[in-house]
């Protein structure tokens, strides 16, 4: 039989907030995360608006040394598996290392790296290319140094599906733990792309917000969206296989009910139009989870304010939930922190987490223009009421659909 799995231990490091607990505080003020770009000089640019992490300073979590040797996205990793860690109180002397194991993904890994490293070679010539270029950029180094830095022996994955990657990195590692390949997983996805390249090539695609009001660039299922706004941050989950978290007595937050997944098989960046592979997807984790779509009450979109990937995520909820989807409560947690790209799914996991614990749905902030073909509850104002399962939705670029039911235990 398939073992159980709960959420024991959870980090975050995010535009408004470098904590689980200064993220929550910021969703519950809904505080907006959204400033002009600091990383590089954006003049050239149509794209104004980021979503970037503040304060961060890297040696409050490891050493100068190893922070010089890791970029953004290693280091925001290390960040919130450490508090996550921290957080479940697990004891690494007291488990057997191969037991537990490690599922962090990274959309775009380091594109600050390739940009630096690329000029050093053209103006320099090959032999003036830094030797860690490789080991900074790749993506699977979040997972590996935050492996390294906890003594973390188990198995060790880097998913990467695009905007899908921190939902199929924690759906992986809940697999994991139910055929009882490790006792306890760390799993989530980070990201710090925020680059010049990142910037412009989403920008080419038309993908990107050009809005210069931090109030209205991300306002998903608004009839104004223009975009999303890009971010950076990770989360992070311990998830635990019951028996074992119950046998030490840790603190659990909710279970992890069910994991679907599907392919569009469409278009390299747009949705399936009729909404059929996010709808399966949603079935397939509803299934998974042992309920049926009487069961949800609640949705945290993937909702990335651009045109198509809201409507068609409307038509895919309508295509699997029939009338009752006009009774679900549908939130976007991209409305204050913007996009995360490999790292969003994860800390919309967390925010899923919460509003069970809590009995509390946040708002979708900035909603204010209804779209006529976006007509479903979107949460225009935060609601107070029990939600006994949450429903969580990431796609990906390539057509990768990703679902997540959380529940209580």
């Amino acid at each position: 039989m398939k073992k159980r799995v709960v959420v024991t231990g959870m980090g975050a490091i995010t535009p408004i907030g470098n904590s689980v607990k200064e993220f929550w505080e910021g969703v519950k003020e809904k505080k907006i995360g959204f400033g002009p770009i600091t990383k590089f000089d954006a003049s050239a640019y149509k794209c104004k608006l980021v979503a970037e992490v503040k304060d961060f300073d890297p040696t409050k979590y490891m050493d100068f040394k190893s922070a010089k040797r890791m970029e953004s996205f290693s280091q925001y990793a290390i960040a919130a598996a450490g508090e996550a860690l921290h957080d479940a109180g697990l004891d690494m002397a007291k488990e057997d290392p191969f037991r537990v194991g490690t599922s962090i993904g990274s959309g775009v890994g380091s594109l600050q790296v390739v940009e630096r490293e690329y000029d050093k070679l053209k103006e320099k010539g090959p032999g003036r290319v830094s030797p860690m270029t490789i080991p900074l950029t790749i993506g699977n180094m979040a997972a590996g140094n935050v492996a390294i830095q906890y003594g973390l022996r188990g198995k060790s994955l880097d998913v990467v599906t695009a905007c899908a990657t921190g939902t199929n990195s924690i759906g992986e590692a809940f697999r994991t733990i139910q055929y009882g390949d490790a006792d306890v997983m760390v799993a989530g996805g980070t990201e710090g792309g925020i680059s010049e390249i990142g910037v412009a090539g989403f920008t080419m695609l038309t993908a990107l917000s050009t809005s210069d009001d931090p109030k209205r660039c991300s306002i998903p299922f608004d009839k104004e969206r223009s975009g999303f706004v890009m971010g950076e941050g990770a989360a992070v989950l311990v998830l635990e296989e019951l028996e074992h978290a119950k046998a030490r007595g840790a603190k659990i937050y909710a279970e992890v009910l069910g994991y679907g997944c599907s392919s569009d098989a469409y278009h390299i960046t747009s949705p399936a139009e009729d909404g059929s592979g996010a709808a399966k997807a949603m079935e397939n984790a509803i299934r998974d989870a042992g309920l049926t779509t009487e069961d949800i009450t609640y949705i945290n979109a993937h909702g990335t304010s651009t045109h198509h990937n809201d409507l068609f995520e409307t038509r895919a909820i309508k295509a699997l939930f029939g009338e009752k989807a006009k009774d679900l409560r549908i939130n976007s947690t991209k409305s204050m922190i913007g996009h995360l790209l490999g790292a969003a799914g994860a800390i919309e996991a967390i925010t899923c987490i919460k509003e069970i614990e809590e009995g509390y749905i946040h708002s979708t902030v900035g909603y204010s223009v209804p779209d006529e073909e976006c007509d479903l509850n979107y949460c225009k104002e935060e609601i107070h009421e029990p939600v006994p399962y949450a429903l969580s939705n990431s796609l990906g670029f390539g057509g990768h659909n990703a679902t997540l039911v959380f529940g209580r235990v």
